[in-house]
């Protein structure tokens, strides 16, 4: 395998006091962006990430009605955009069937190109920045790998692209399958080799192992699951408790299923590396020291959330993709206090370390700024 870093684009230099697959610093992922500062998926955001220091830059990819490759995080823009408050679009709310749930919204499938340039970016999380919705547009992927070219001959240093495919079977079943779309534009960029300057991730099976059999990109094989529970062990509903292709197919494996060093082998037969939901790699649980049944509010305030969790003890996936060959890129670090564990103490950089420690190869982060500060560049 091609060392990571030697070829990811904006790489930091070898360290050793990193354990991972190829001994270099992990990478930091803007992930939709600098998400937690501006509304995701924005070119904005994609700045605000480069300028903060992120190794990649990471658009979620869907289709136009009419075929283009545009930048959000699902085709249902509800509640990413202000298509809502657009009297011009209040006919094309409908409902659509997404991974078999059903959803009611406003889809980029059903608009086109110039139609989703009138719409304007929101910011989907309450507790975030609200003082930027409105103002920026929905990018195309063109505009995003443009983005990178030219903050790349900027900064001098490469700024690497890491699209994730959405829903590819939805976007099948919509006739505008993704896959030959996004490799046709990455190759008229010259991304077409291991060593380029891109990673294409996706939840699916199926759609990375055809595009195994169309390019030499690095792929990686994301791993979804639905929630935590007191043990914390990671919960299992549909859509997030596998590869939407394995319901389609009626193949019973689950996610945690494909983290078996057996899993992880047939992996590698198609796949660069995972990227795994954080509680895969270290569970965190929550405290009844009582025993009324009830989690303790460990800081008391009244709420309970991921500051009310002890973290038990790393799992061995990351020791085990490692044995496998595959790279560890593990989601999604944020700032937010009632996201951070007790253990972290509210430190956000506390848990980029945890996780270095152990050997992650990169962080998807809302935050580039704090996981840069906290690897130390």
């Amino acid at each position: 395998m091609v060392g990571l870093a030697a070829c990811a684009g904006g790489s930091p230099a070898p360290s050793s006091r990193y354990p991972t697959l190829d001994g270099k610093a992990p990478l930091v992922i803007g992930h939709r962006g600098a998400s937690g500062y501006l509304p995701e998926h924005t070119i904005e955001a994609y700045k605000r990430a480069i300028e903060q220091g992120a190794d990649f830059i990471e658009p979620d990819v869907v289709a136009t009605k009419d075929g283009e490759l545009v930048v959000r995080h699902e085709p249902n823009i509800t509640a990413t955009t202000d298509v809502s408050t657009r009297p011009e679009f209040a006919s094309r709310k409908t409902t659509r069937m997404v991974d078999g749930i059903s959803e009611t919204g406003w889809f980029t499938t059903d608009m086109t190109l110039v139609e989703l340039k009138t719409l304007r970016a929101t910011q989907p999380m309450a507790e975030r920045d609200q003082s930027h919705n409105g103002r920026y547009a929905v990018p195309t992927l063109r505009e995003v790998l443009d983005l990178a070219r030219s903050e790349s001959a900027r900064t001098g240093r490469s700024i690497g692209v890491y699209p994730e495919t959405k829903h590819p079977t939805y976007h099948v079943n919509a006739g505008l399958m993704l896959e030959d779309r996004l490799l046709r534009l990455l190759a008229e960029y010259g991304y077409t080799a291991k060593n380029s300057p891109v990673i294409v991730q996706s939840f699916e099976v199926g759609n990375l192992k055809y595009l195994r059999s169309k390019t030499q990109l690095r792929l990686v094989q994301l791993i979804d699951g639905d929630g935590v529970d007191a043990q914390g062990r990671v919960t299992l509903a549909a859509p997030s408790d596998r590869p939407y292709d394995f319901t389609v197919a009626k193949d019973s494996r689950s996610f945690p299923d494909l983290l078996t060093p057996a899993g992880l082998r047939e992996i590698k037969t198609y796949a660069d590396g995972i990227g795994p939901w954080k509680p895969y790699l270290i569970p965190a649980r929550q405290i009844d020291a009582n025993n009324d049944g009830k989690p303790d509010d460990l800081n008391g305030d009244g709420v309970i959330d991921e500051r009310d969790r002890v973290q038990l003890p790393p799992t061995s996936v990351v020791r085990d993709a490692h044995s496998a060959g595959l790279f560890v890129h593990a989601f999604t670090f944020r700032n937010e206090a009632k996201r951070l564990a007790s253990d972290f103490r509210s430190d956000p950089a506390a848990e980029y370390r945890k996780f270095f420690e152990m050997g992650v190869d990169g962080v998807f982060s809302d935050f580039p700024d704090t996981a840069v500060a906290a690897r130390g560049r």
